[in-house]
């Protein structure tokens, strides 16, 4: 069935083209701990370390038969390239931030070195290795906070939050200020090989209405997909369905969602304006759940008509590899029957 080169599988389905076979993808990040023993490259080392962050971001394709490789594996390197402080984690936990400093919009001056320092470039340098290694092959995905999530960093979730509702105008002004350190990573990371670039603007739909998204947001991606000179994919974690259309008016390529949306509503929404990738459950079927768990939900998700699948978010660093390749089994599995 694999007639096409998983670079082209990837890119010809987010543009909602016909393939081979549905392609499995990556738009956050599926490094896991067996992956890092394989290949010699760990957390916390990974991020700073542009070969070792190369090596443990081919594995999603060399190990795990994805058709995506994806090196950014967490959600820090912008606000370190700032100069927060930041806990960069252990082998089984992801990096963290550790403080918030910045009270206004104002304060925040984007460093003019900004694409040289050391979290940034280490991403950027991973790209070209990957990009020699696998650029004609296999689908590079670059990746970038948006300026909701750099202003939760930078600002702090709850002080953000509160202020859509007591100062709208400070938010809407931080947004203004942060959306260009998005657009100007993102084209780095396309100048550096990434064939594509996931926006992860984590306005989840736990803690952010649709209406706040519509408001706040809709007009700012809108300015941020225009500007980035390549396809994207936005990612937004919780129940987002309350959304779906305004993520479509946003301009994204493809839209990458969580496991609390139901895949065939999210289909009828969107109704092939964009492409839709999810929706694997981490915690449940990929974390805790056996080959067969994930077999059966990759096939109701196939059977609902989604373009790509992909675990919902950056896989638990614990999920067994057995799990994440039974994504590809399955997917291979459904398009030879269906």
């Amino acid at each position: 069935m694999d007639a096409m080169t998983p670079k082209e599988r990837f890119l010809r389905a987010l543009y909602r083209q016909r393939v081979d076979r549905i392609p499995v993808g990556n738009p956050t990040s599926v490094a896991t701990v067996e992956s890092m023993e394989a290949c010699g490259a760990y957390f916390p080392e990974v991020h700073l370390d542009p070969e070792k962050m190369a090596r443990l971001a081919a594995t999603g394709y060399e190990l795990l038969g994805f058709d995506t490789i994806a090196p950014y594996f967490s959600v820090v390197q912008e606000v370190a390239a700032f100069g927060l402080k930041i806990n960069w984690g252990t082998l089984d936990t992801m990096p963290d931030v550790l403080e918030n400093p910045f009270g206004d919009p104002e304060e925040i001056k984007v460093p003019t070195d900004f694409l040289d320092r050391p979290p940034v470039r280490t991403v950027l340098k991973a790209l070209k290795i990957l990009k020699r290694e696998y650029g004609d092959y296999v689908c590079l995905i670059g990746k970038v906070m948006g300026p909701w999530t750099l202003s939760y960093h930078l600002h702090g979730v709850q002080n953000f939050l509160i202020k859509t509702i007591l100062e709208p105008d400070k938010v809407h002004r931080f947004l203004a200020r942060l959306k260009e350190v998005s657009v100007m990573f993102a084209n780095a990371q396309l100048k550096a090989g990434a064939d594509v670039i996931t926006v992860a603007d984590h306005a989840t739909g736990d803690l952010v209405s649709g209406t706040c998204y519509r408001d706040f947001l809709l007009p700012v991606h809108q300015e941020i997909t225009r500007q980035i000179e390549g396809p994207t994919i936005l990612h937004i974690c919780g129940n987002t369905i309350d959304r779906l259309e305004y993520v479509v008016l946003a301009g994204f390529s493809g839209f990458h969602f969580d496991s609390k949306v139901n895949p065939r509503r999210a289909h009828e929404i969107v109704a092939g304006r964009i492409s839709l990738i999810g929706n694997v459950n981490n915690p449940v079927t990929l974390l805790e759940g056996t080959p067969e768990d994930v077999r059966r939900e990759v096939f109701a998700i196939c059977e609902a008509g989604i373009e790509i699948i992909a675990p919902e978010c950056a896989v638990p660093l614990r999920t067994p590899n057995t799990n994440l390749k039974a994504i590809v089994e399955a997917v291979v599995e459904y398009c030879r029957v269906a």
